[in-house]
C-alpha cells in the first residue's frame, strides 16, 4: 500500500521513495507526493532520479489496487531509492483552483441551498454544476462579487481527518447531489475553509484563501431544467 504524502502536506515538491513493483511501464512506490486524480482534480506529473538517472511521470492511476506512476524513460529496478519531484506549479495552481471551487460551493450552499451536481478543472480553469432551477448573466456577476470577497477574507484552510461514523455526523458534509464516497472507507478526509465550508474531500488546497487570487466566472450555461453551470478562471 503506498502511502500518499500529499494528503498531510499538499505543499511537498519532493521526497525520497523506493519501488516496491514495476509494472510494464510503470513503478509503484511505498510513498509518494504525487496526487493520484479524483474529485475533478487531475494527477500530478513530475520527475523521478535514481542512479545518475531520470524519467518524466506523466500519469498517477490505480491499477488493480495498486497506484502506478507511469514512466516515460528509463525505469528504475525493483528495490530501487528515487527522488520524486513534482512539476510544482502546475501543482500549486491545482491547489488554487479546487480551494476557488471550494469557495464558489459554499458561496452557493450558503446563499441558496443548492447541491453540486458535478464539476471538473484544469491549471487555473473550472466548471461546477449545482442543481438550480434558473441561472442568469446578473447571478453570475452577483457570485463573483460574493466569492472574491471570500478570498480577501483571507480564511485559514485545515485539513483533518475523522472516522466515518463521526463525520457523517455533520450536517451537510456532503455537497454533491450524489454520494460518491467508497463504503470502503473508514476515514473521511475533511476540508474546512473556516467560517464558510466544510467538506468531505481528498484534493489538495492552499492554506489560506489569499493565495488564490483573483476568481472571475467567465460563463453560465443551463445543462437541464435544474442543472446549471458556471465557469470560472484563476487569475496568474
Amino acid at each position: 500500500m503506498t502511502e500518499i504524502l500529499c494528503y498531510e502536506d499538499s505543499y511537498m515538491r519532493e521526497f525520497e521513495a523506493t519501488v516496491t513493483d514495476v509494472i510494464e511501464s510503470g513503478i509503484v512506490l511505498d510513498r509518494t507526493s504525487f496526487y493520484p486524480g479524483g474529485g475533478g482534480q487531475p494527477c500530478d506529473t513530475g520527475v523521478i532520479e535514481w542512479d545518475g538517472e531520470s524519467s518524466q511521470i506523466t500519469q498517477v492511476s490505480r491499477i488493480e489496487g495498486k497506484l502506478v506512476h507511469k514512466v516515460d524513460g528509463p525505469i528504475p529496478d525493483l528495490g530501487n531509492s528515487i527522488k520524486g519531484r513534482l512539476d510544482w506549479i502546475k501543482r500549486y495552481q491545482l491547489m488554487r483552483t479546487h480551494t476557488a471551487l471550494h469557495i464558489l460551493c459554499g458561496v452557493v450552499w450558503r446563499d441558496f441551498g443548492a447541491q453540486v451536481t458535478g464539476g471538473n478543472m484544469t491549471p487555473l480553469h473550472a466548471r461546477m454544476d449545482f442543481e438550480l432551477k434558473e441561472m442568469s448573466s446578473r447571478f453570475a456577476s452577483d457570485i463573483e462579487i460574493l466569492i472574491n470577497k471570500e478570498v480577501a477574507a483571507e480564511r485559514n484552510i485545515e485539513v483533518s481527518n475523522l472516522p466515518r461514523e463521526e463525520a457523517f455526523k455533520i450536517p451537510d458534509l456532503i455537497r454533491m447531489k450524489i454520494n460518491k464516497l467508497p463504503p470502503a472507507i473508514s476515514e473521511v478526509r475533511i476540508v474546512d475553509i473556516s467560517g464558510l465550508d466544510l467538506q468531505a474531500d481528498g484534493g489538495t488546497h492552499v492554506r489560506n484563501t489569499r493565495e488564490v487570487g483573483k476568481i472571475r466566472v467567465v460563463g453560465h450555461e443551463s445543462k437541464g431544467r435544474v442543472n446549471k453551470r458556471l465557469r470560472i478562471v484563476v487569475e496568474g
